[in-house]
C-alpha cells in the first residue's frame, strides 16, 4: 500500500514511518522542513505544509490511504494546526478519491476518559498538565477530531495516553473510544495504526491505544515531553 504519513519527521511520525516500511509499504513522508528526511528504496519525501491545501492536495496524490501523526507544543496561545491540517487534509482526500484516514488525537478528547487507579494522575497531573497548560492544544484536538467526523471519509481517530519513548513494540492494548491506562510508547502508537490500516476494526470511530508493559519514569517523562521541549 502507498500511504501518506504527515508528521513523518516527528517524533511519532518517524516510528510510523520505519514501521510502515518495515512492512513493505511504500511511504509518501510529507514534512515541511526538506532535508529531514532521506528519500530511500519505498520512500518519498514530499515538502508540504500540511494547512496548506495546495501543497497537501500535490504530496497526497496517488496514495491509498493518509496517516497524520501531525503535532504541536503546549502554548498559552490558540493552537490551529490541527484543525486546518485536518480541513487541508480531508479536503484533498475528497478531491483525489482517497477514503481511508488515520489521525493521531489525544485520549483528552473523550470527556469520560479517567485512568482507572490512577489518583495522582487523575487529581494532580491531569488538571495541571492536560486541561490546563495543555488547554489550547487540546482545543484544537477537538476541533480536528469534529471536522473529520463530519466527512464520509473512512477515518479513526487515534487517542493515544502520555507518550514516550521505548524502542520497541509491546503488547499494547488497543479499545474503542479510549483506553484504559496512562501512558502509550510511540512505537506502540506506531503498530497499532498500521494494524488498523489493514483491519479496520475501528473505522469511523475513535481507538484508543495504551502501553502497559512498561511504564517511564514520571518524573522523566514530564522532563523530556514538556520542559526540554520549550
Amino acid at each position: 500500500m502507498r500511504i501518506a504519513v504527515f508528521g513523518a519527521n516527528g517524533p511519532t511520525g518517524r516510528h510510523l514511518t520505519e514501521q510502515a516500511l518495515a512492512a513493505g509499504h511504500e511511504v509518501v513522508a510529507v514534512t515541511r522542513r526538506p532535508g529531514s528526511l532521506t528519500p530511500r528504496p519505498g520512500l518519498t519525501v514530499a515538502v508540504a505544509d500540511a494547512t496548506d491545501p495546495a501543497a497537501v492536495d500535490v504530496a497526497i496524490g496517488g496514495t491509498d490511504a493518509v496517516l497524520s501523526a501531525l503535532g504541536a507544543r503546549f502554548s498559552k496561545e490558540t493552537i490551529t494546526l490541527y484543525s486546518a491540517s485536518a480541513t487541508a487534509i480531508t479536503g484533498a482526500m475528497s478531491r483525489h478519491g482517497i477514503k481511508r484516514l488515520l489521525a493521531v488525537s489525544s485520549s483528552i478528547a473523550d470527556p469520560d476518559w479517567r485512568p482507572t487507579g490512577a489518583h495522582f494522575f487523575n487529581h494532580v497531573l491531569d488538571p495541571l498538565v492536560n486541561r490546563r497548560l495543555g488547554r489550547t492544544l487540546h482545543e484544537d484536538m477537538r476541533r480536528m477530531e469534529t471536522v473529520i467526523r463530519r466527512t464520509d471519509l473512512d477515518w479513526t481517530l487515534v487517542r493515544p495516553s502520555g507518550l514516550f519513548e521505548h524502542p520497541h513494540v509491546t503488547d499494547y492494548h488497543a479499545r474503542e473510544t479510549s483506553a484504559d491506562g496512562v501512558f502509550t510508547a510511540r512505537a506502540d502508537l506506531a503498530a497499532s495504526m498500521l494494524r488498523e490500516l489493514e483491519e479496520g476494526r475501528y473505522v469511523r470511530t475513535a481507538m484508543g491505544v495504551i502501553t502497559t508493559a512498561v511504564k517511564p519514569n514520571i518524573v522523566k517523562l514530564i522532563w523530556q515531553e514538556g520542559v526540554r521541549k520549550k
